[in-house]
């Protein structure tokens, strides 16, 4: 799949050297990321709603920081790929790394949030509606981010880019994350347990 999209959208593929196939990689990556944390936010948040869950719901939060970050990564491709100009007579391939910082940085801001959400969960425990869509929902999640972080990881390592390796990183985390609450919600379920926000800090 990974390089169906590669050899589709991304002319002279091969030639990672120059700027504007790299920028051409890091454009792609974004595009698909937004487009995959986009559709996750939405039927997590949906789905978290409907049946009460707010881990759910905060993972969904998480997907739609993604697709931002994502947004973040495209604009920093597109500056990095701008030609040297009288302000930049060595090119614009720092702004791939401030963008990379950004990310990071949302990363960081993100974990402080859920480990608030976390917190309060465990001080006021809710009651959650259960549905087997619910677990349809978090397995095809786990899924496709399982695919997107190796997605990631071809993209990074064949144009030496941090940001998407960092990314790729992240989608990793996010598996992680998601298994947790995949794991927390069939606990209260068969045992009448309420440790969502525990596993929320965990």
């Amino acid at each position: 799949m990974t390089n169906i999209l590669i050899k589709k959208f991304i002319k002279n593929y091969e030639d990672v050297k120059n700027s504007s196939v790299r920028e051409a990689y890091g454009k792609l990556g974004s595009i698909v990321g937004i487009i995959v944390n986009i559709i996750l936010s939405f039927s997590k948040i949906s789905i978290g709603t409907i049946f009460n869950s707010i881990a759910i719901t905060a993972d969904g939060v998480n997907n739609l920081s993604d697709a931002s970050s994502s947004i973040i990564t495209y604009i920093g491709f597109k500056l990095s790929g701008m030609p040297a100009d009288k302000n930049h007579p060595f090119d614009h391939a720092r702004f791939e790394y401030l963008s990379g910082l950004i990310v990071s940085f949302a990363i960081i801001l993100l974990g402080v949030e859920l480990i608030k959400t976390s917190f309060d969960k465990i001080i006021n425990p809710v009651e959650i509606d259960y549905s087997i869509l619910m677990i349809i929902v978090l397995i095809f999640s786990i899924v496709v981010k399982i695919w997107l972080s190796h997605f990631y990881k071809i993209l990074g390592e064949r144009i030496s880019s941090s940001t998407m390796i960092a990314t790729s990183l992240d989608s990793r985390n996010d598996v992680i994350a998601t298994s947790v609450v995949l794991v927390s919600i069939m606990i209260a379920k068969f045992t009448g347990l309420k440790i969502d926000g525990f596993m929320g800090i965990l």
